[in-house]
């Protein structure tokens, strides 16, 4: 059983996000940089349990500068066998799904794995593209995957249910809660981290069809506006004339 596990580095959750002065880049300074929760709790080590019970290998691939390899090292640490990281700062989710597919291509993996978005741009776009350039598959959003021979059972949660799912291997599937429960590096984990090979692969060349020009932050809250409960020609007025909400 060959698992292939992408993780992204993505911002902590209570870090201050601001941005260049041109609004085209993230700033970065004095941000604390982790594993994305949902290729960490979920994905990476539901592959670790399904390697420890019928066996195989779990690679973690990530795409990014060398700065990421930290974080690709907290993956080997929780239980991945080996790491890749293909050296490249992606402009774009089609840039990452292009590489991740480029080098999975030839490496026979019988599942690709991967959180069902990242916390800083949540866009679920990078397991959908993926699955296109390998013509695999796909399972999105998946809260239960077990595996009974060469055939996988996946449970996903939908509206007003549970769908219930049978896929053949080689698929790509991704992880949302209830896929495993977080696990927490230990002391032996950590120091056989420092062992374990983390291979960094060229890029190969890819075309954005899609440009970023800028970011932007959300406009800044307003203040509360109270109203006497007694007004409510005063009330009825601020909801139509301020808040455009009738």
């Amino acid at each position: 059983m060959k698992i292939l596990v992408c993780i992204s580095q993505t911002p902590d959750t209570t870090s201050k996000i601001s941005f260049s002065a041109d609004g085209r880049t993230f700033n970065e300074a004095g941000v604390q940089f982790i594993m994305n929760p949902y290729d960490e709790w979920y994905a990476l080590v539901r592959a670790c349990e399904l390697r420890e019970s019928l066996g195989g290998s779990v690679t973690a691939l990530n795409v990014g500068p060398a700065a990421n390899e930290t974080t690709i090292r907290k993956a080997l640490a929780i239980g991945a066998d080996e790491a890749v990281r293909i050296d490249a700062v992606p402009p774009s989710s089609a840039f990452v799904a292009k590489q991740i597919a480029s080098f999975a291509k030839d490496h026979g993996f019988d599942m690709i794995l991967l959180g069902k978005e990242t916390i800083d741009y949540n866009g679920s776009e990078v397991g959908a593209m993926v699955s296109e350039h390998l013509d695999l598959p796909y399972v999105s959003y998946a809260s239960k995957l077990d595996l009974n021979g060469n055939t996988a059972t996946i449970e996903r949660e939908i509206e007003g249910g549970v769908e219930i799912l049978e896929v053949d291997l080689p698929f790509v599937a991704s992880a949302a809660k209830g896929m495993a429960e977080q696990r927490i590096p230990n002391m032996r984990g950590i120091m056989s981290a420092r062992t374990k090979p983390l291979n960094v692969v060229a890029p190969v060349p890819f075309e954005d069809q899609v440009e970023t020009l800028k970011f932007t932050l959300p406009p800044a809250k307003a203040g509360v506006k109270l109203v006497n409960p007694e007004d409510m020609d005063e009330l009825v007025r601020l909801l139509h004339e301020e808040a455009k909400a009738i």
